[in-house]
């Protein structure tokens, strides 16, 4: 019996030969010469358009109005979010549905590596701070907010498998699309704030994070995630200890009561649930810190490749990106309108983006979007541009942001065995009719 096979899994095994299936392109032929003839008006067809700028589509790309419409099953009353798997829980939010400056509590991601506790009352939670110290901390949410100064700041927070669908050949893994970032308004005290109250000892070298959760096994002599970040991350003025988001108690799944907020690095690094931060000589060696979790080859590899566990790095600062927020994929303007204002975000893990350029003809010209700055160091950037059209038919709109490092979004990333990191350019559908 033949198997059949989805568009986005035709893509990945044989992008070329995936031409030829889906659009009748024959082998052989590269797709610029395609879009000349027949394979041009099948691809419109399927497209219900003209492509003005086909000439320049790249070989193998699935056509953003085609792979957007590759949804994964949502759950019904869950606030628009899609669900990867419910054990642990993970769920990321529509690109459309991050638009807010601040994500509401109800668009926000989720992320779980284990069974969240069941009793999250704030009443008796306590937070222990110990190891390389000079006194160990025993403290409430009370003595936390009573003892420290209490800050509130917009930050952004990402998994470092955000666009691990996006990589050929496929990483395992959950795969998460865009939607697994948030910028919510975090309050809390500054970690460092309550590591230099416990007396940091010369030989603090890395932090190690526990949470309440529990191993999916059951197990309760297994733990489902525990990592931690070096002392000058864990000491910088943005890395919170957080009891509120946007104004309101930590939702259960994004870690009621406490967690701690790492921005710019990988979410892992953020416990949820957090019980207690011990300050450690070494490295932390807990669950998920040993390569390959949250790691990456130390040098370019061949897609597909096997690495050494030896030629691993952990991930620390997240690479530069953005998000097209507005329109939603597949927006059809009006007949006789050919101006379109499009919007976004964008973010670069411990760097600051320093503008954002959009395409509407697959790369060939590059315009550049008004880009603001951010609020606080760590929030992500609005960009707002204006795009005209030259005519009507089926556009994609790319984004591309640059950092301060001059470090710029691809339009493929490095591949690598787990899937982490991909910054990819995002890209969105527009039909023009007229």
């Amino acid at each position: 019996m033949k198997k059949e096979r989805g568009l986005r899994e035709l893509y990945e095994q044989d992008p070329i030969a995936a031409d030829e299936a889906v659009f009748g392109r024959r082998s052989g032929h590269d797709r610029r010469g395609f879009l000349k003839g027949a394979g041009l008006a099948a691809m419109g067809a399927a497209l219900g358009s003209t492509l003005p700028f086909g000439r320049t589509m790249p070989a193998g790309l699935i056509p953003a109005a085609l792979a957007d419409s590759l949804e994964d099953f949502v759950i019904e009353g869950k606030n628009g979010l899609t669900v990867l798997n419910d054990k642990p829980v993970n769920a990321e939010t529509p690109p459309h549905l991050l638009d807010d400056d601040i994500t509401p509590i109800k668009h926000y991601f989720i992320r779980n590596n284990g069974v969240p506790p069941q009793d999250i009352s704030p009443d008796g939670w306590r937070l222990t701070v110990d190891g390389e110290v000079n006194e160990a901390l025993d403290l409430s949410i009370q003595d936390l907010a009573d003892r420290f100064e209490v800050v509130t700041l917009r930050l952004q927070h990402e998994c470092g498998g955000n666009g691990r669908a996006g990589f050929n050949p496929p990483a395992s893994g959950n795969q998460w699309t865009t939607g697994a970032i948030g910028n919510a308004e975090w309050t809390g005290v500054r970690m460092r704030d309550v590591l230099n109250a416990a007396g940091i000892k010369d030989s603090a070298l890395y932090t190690a994070h526990y949470g309440a959760d529990s191993h999916l096994s059951g197990d309760p002599n297994k733990r489902p995630i525990s990592r931690g970040v070096p002392i000058w991350k864990a000491m910088d003025p943005h890395t919170l200890i957080v009891w509120q988001m946007n104004g309101q108690d930590i939702h259960p799944m994004n870690g009621a009561p406490l967690r701690i907020l790492c921005p710019g690095w990988p979410g892992s690094t953020s416990q949820k649930w957090l019980t207690r931060i011990q300050v450690r000589d070494v490295i932390h060696d807990g669950t998920k810190m040993a390569a390959p979790s949250y790691s990456v080859p130390m040098y370019s590899v061949q897609p597909g490749a096997e690495v050494e566990t030896s030629d691993f790095k952990v991930i620390e600062s997240m690479p530069v990106k953005s998000l097209i927020t507005y329109p939603r994929s597949g927006h059809r303007l009006p007949t006789g309108h050919r101006i379109l204002r499009v919007r976004g975000h964008a973010w670069s893990g411990d760097d600051v983006v320093t503008a954002l350029d959009i395409s509407y003809d697959f790369g060939a010209t590059w315009t550049r979007a008004d880009l603001q700055a951010p609020p606080n160091r760590y929030s992500w950037q609005r960009w707002e541009a204006e795009i005209t059209f030259p005519t009507k038919g089926y556009y994609e709109i790319w984004a591309r942001a640059t950092n301060h490092r001059g470090q710029q979004q691809p339009f493929v990333p490095p591949w690598n065995p787990k899937g982490y990191l991909n910054n990819a350019m995002h890209r969105i559908a527009v039909m023009v009719p007229a």
